[in-house]
Parts: structure tokens; sequence; C-alpha cells
């Protein structure tokens, strides 16, 4: 089963990345994280069977599944998962969600079954003391848990070296077999992964191929090379014509902005901000780029998830942009936009067409994305405005990397925070991101939605 993606997974070490697709094939292919969402985005055993609060809601007690092993054989304990979460919990690693494991105080082992994690203050806060049962932080369902008998080796700080990253073993429902650069991950069942959790996956390979001409994605998903591919908006209707195929198109919390460097000019100036954010028109982003496959968007936090808070949607007004402006007095405005991709980026001419019409003088640049990502996540931030899908999480702690990366500060709590944005304009917000894919017929067993597209991999089919 050959499943295309637009570039390499960045890594497969769950500590290390920051790409949706990455994160997906570590969770779902590759290794388990403590406890995975449903559909409806409840927390549901996986690795753990169960887990308690007590100390209200200061301690959270996990209790393991015992049949889980590693690929070489090794039993997963408790050992992995406080190997893992102080791994993440250490700055040195660089794990992106390290903010949201900050009021872990401890991780400890008591036997080889149970972990407990000990917090400062309780963590899921306005939830009842002590939590929710069936409630652990979101962190805890997306951070993959690795094998320590094969890491612990290595120092938090030197991670991004570990031979594990080359050839990963993992204790997920598929095995790794081969990594080619930029071409292929290619994965086969795990025969050995327990009946309780599903037993082993109906398909006997998974593999992700790299495509990053989306002509060519799109020509080989016609053609029967592939049988998943993500489409754009426009071939949807082209893709329908074909009855072997299917289109699948699902909510994502994935929201587009244009993000700007508050530290750097001219950005640094707030006024400059709102007036790129009012010479955008979204609707016609959305209307003439999307084709409807995406909604405007008047904050970071999709309509609907909890915790959002509706804002008015900023208006496009290029005249308000322009007296703006003007009123800075004719200092420099040009900029570069930062883009992942090598062909025509038509949201970004549109972009730039917008802003250079009220006074901006704009060029874009298109990077790879390991370069993009290095570039404007890397220490340094070297950008003034990047083009940008913001991956999302259901717990909202990205609003925290958020902020981070803008350099603007931001409260802990999401409500307070969607207002800082609101206020502040760090991001011109564009679009809340429907996924589209094009995929086979002859798999069955699918479910794309808000936890992404491969949740159900390990049940997927292949029909004759």
């Amino acid at each position: 089963m050959l499943f295309a993606s637009g570039a390499d997974l960045q890594s497969i070490n769950p500590l290390l990345t920051v790409v949706p697709l990455a994160r997906q094939v570590q969770r779902y292919v590759l290794l388990m994280t403590l406890a995975r969402y449903d559909s409806s985005l409840v927390a549901r055993p996986y690795l753990a069977r169960a887990w308690h609060w007590s100390d209200g809601g200061r301690t959270l007690t996990f209790e393991l599944r015992t049949d889980v092993r590693w690929h070489d054989g090794t039993a997963t304990t408790a050992r992995d998962v406080v190997w893992t979460l102080d791994a993440a919990r250490d700055p040195a690693t660089g794990y992106p969600r390290h903010a949201d494991l900050v009021s872990v105080t401890a991780v400890t082992a008591p036997n080889d079954s149970t972990v407990v994690l000990r917090f400062a203050n309780a963590p899921l806060p306005p939830a009842p003391h002590p939590p929710a049962a069936a409630s652990i932080p979101d962190v805890l369902t997306d951070l993959a848990i690795v094998p320590a008998h094969l890491l612990s080796d290595v120092s938090h700080a030197r991670l991004r070296e570990a031979g594990w990253n080359v050839k990963p073993i993992g204790n997920g429902p598929f095995r790794f077999v081969l990594h080619e650069p930029n071409r292929r991950w290619v994965f086969e069942r795990n025969a050995d992964f327990p009946a309780a959790l599903g037993g082993p996956p109906p398909i006997e390979r998974f593999i992700v191929v790299v495509v990053d001409e989306p002509m060519a994605k799109l020509s080989a998903l016609v053609a029967g090379e592939l049988d998943f591919a993500g489409i754009s908006p426009q071939h949807v209707a082209f893709v329908r014509r074909h009855t072997a195929l299917a289109v699948r198109d699902y909510p994502l919390i994935f929201p587009y902005g244009l993000v700007f460097n508050t530290r750097r000019p001219p950005f640094d100036d707030p006024q400059v901000r709102r007036a790129a954010a009012l010479a955008i028109d979204r609707q016609e982003i959305v209307d003439g780029y999307l084709f409807g496959f995406a909604s405007v968007a008047d904050g970071p936090v999709p309509p609907g998830l909890p915790g959002s808070v509706t804002e008015p949607v900023a208006p496009s007004a290029p005249d308000s942009a322009r007296r703006i402006l003007a009123a800075r007095g004719g200092s420099s405005l040009r900029f570069e936009i930062l883009t992942v991709g090598s062909g025509e980026a038509p949201l970004e001419q549109m972009l730039q067409a917008k802003l250079s019409a009220v006074g901006f003088d704009v060029s874009i640049r298109q990077l790879e994305q390991s370069a993009f990502l290095d570039r404007v996540y890397g220490p340094r931030h070297e950008f003034a405005a990047a083009v940008m899908g913001v991956p999302g999480d259901p717990g909202l702690s990205y609003l925290q990397s958020l902020g981070d990366l803008t350099g603007i500060a931001v409260p802990h709590d999401p409500i307070a925070a969607q207002r800082v944005f609101a206020e502040r304009t760090p991001v011109a917000w564009l679009y809340h991101a429907r996924g589209v894919q094009g995929m086979n017929r002859r798999i069955r067993g699918v479910q794309m939605d808000l936890r992404g597209e491969l949740p159900s991999v390990a049940a997927w089919r292949v029909t004759p």
C-alpha cells in the first residue's frame, strides 16, 4: 500500500519532529502512545491499559500493558516510558512540545508496569479536582514512546545523531524495513502485535513514497501507481471522474497564516502587521485558491473545537492598510515571504499582489521543507514572514509554540492566548484547512478526521 507524501518525514524520532505526517507515522504505524484519541477526541487506552488521578489532580498513575514487545523481542516496560518523558522534559533534547511538560516535577516507575507522573499543580484547568478519570494531558496522546534499551546510552543533546533514527526499532503494528532518503519509508506488518489491540494489520506493507511535484503525484494516483495522494482542491472534480478513485476531505487542526517575525523589521511594528492583515482578502483565497475546501480563519483555533474563541473576521480593507503605511513616513517596507515548495506558488503570489497594492515591496523565496523548518523554527528565526500551516493539537498547546515562533509572549490559558493573537496580530490568519486526499477504492476501512490521515491505518485492508 503506497501513501504519497510531499516531502520526507524529517525524522522518525517523536522527540525531534514537528512534521504532522511524521508524527502520525510515529504514533499509528511504528510506535505506540500511552493513550490515543477516538474519533470524538476522547482519550482511550493504548500502551497504558488504565490510568487514574490522585492527590487533588497532581498525581497521574498509568498501568501499562504487559504484552507489548519491541520489534527486537525486548519487552516494553515502564522504563521506556520514564526515559521518553524525561528526555522530552529536558530542554537539551529540543522536544517541540517541551512546554507541555514543564509542570511535571517527577516521572517514576514503581515497577515494570506502572508509571507515576507528579505535577506541580493540576495540569488540566478548569477540569474538576481531581480531573475526570478519562482526561489526560493532550501531549501524552501525541508523544510516542521510544525504546530506552536502544537510546539510553545517547545523551539528550545528541539524540539527532542516534543510530536508532536511521534504523528504528518500534513496538507498533508495523515494523521498520527501509528508508531511502527523500524517496520512501517502508514498513511491514508486525505479526506479533497483540490480538487485544487488533492483532497484525491486514495490509502486508505500508510505504510512504516521497513525491514533491503535485502533478506527478496526481498522475501516479490516476494511473494506479499510488493508493493515496494529497490533491489540490482544483483537481477534486478531475479525480472524481475516475471510477477507481474516491476523494476524502476532512477537518484539520491546521490553520494557515502569514506568520510574522515580530523580532525583526518591518514586523516589529504592530501597525505594520495590522496593515498587512487588512490588505489580504481571505474569502478570495478560500473561493479562488481552495475552491471552498477551507473556511476563512478568524484566529488560530478552528470553530467548533473545544476552547475556540470566536473573533470578528478581519475585513479586507486595502484603503485602511494604505493609510496606516502612509502614516509611517515612507520607511522601508521591503520583506521576503518564505514558503515551502518549488512550483508556481499561487497562494504566495496572491498575497504578494495584495500586499504590493498597499505599499509593501514583497519577494517570495521557496525552500525545500528541511531548509524552511531550519530558517523558521531554528533558534535564530531567520525570516521576516512565512506562509505556513501550523500543526495543531486538541489540547491547544500549539498556541504557546506559535508565540515562541513569532516572538510574542502568549499566556498559558488558551482563551487568553487567542485574545493576544487577536490584539497583537503576530499572524495574519488566512484559512482553516481541510485535508483532501485522493484514494484508490480498493482500500477499505479508511477513516480520516481531526486526528489526521492515518488513525485507522492498522485496520486498512485491500480488496481485489
